[in-house]
């Protein structure tokens, strides 16, 4: 449903003389683009409110391919995303951080059951 009726946009054109911005500037693809090549770690908030994180790795028209690093990579149809937001150095940080105590943890645990 668009948010201007076209006979109330066509009415506000004719009384102010200008014209309504774009509805849409066609800088998605440009976006999406540099941030898969440049394999940027992003957050997206899905409109059921989940938050999932992890880089671009595709998209097309209708959808994105979200890859993760330790969990199944993901196709996520666009209607279903909220935003999109670049992930700050320090959340980058602590996302490294956490993958490397998950493999430390994983190597203990292997050399423990080894040991036994």
């Amino acid at each position: 449903m668009p948010f201007r009726e076209p006979a109330l946009s066509q009415a506000l054109n004719k009384k102010s003389g200008k014209t309504p911005p774009p509805e849409d500037t066609f800088q998605e693809a440009a976006y999406l683009k540099a941030l898969g090549e440049k394999q940027r770690a992003v957050t997206l908030k899905l409109m059921d409110g989940e938050v999932v994180r992890g880089w671009i790795e595709y998209y097309d028209k209708n959808m994105i391919r979200l890859t993760r690093e330790g969990d199944p990579n993901l196709f996520i149809f666009k209607h279903e995303i909220m935003y999109i937001s670049e992930e700050t150095a320090r959340r980058q940080r602590s996302t490294a951080e956490r993958t490397e105590r998950v493999a430390a943890s994983k190597a203990a645990a292997e050399a423990a059951d080894t040991e036994d």
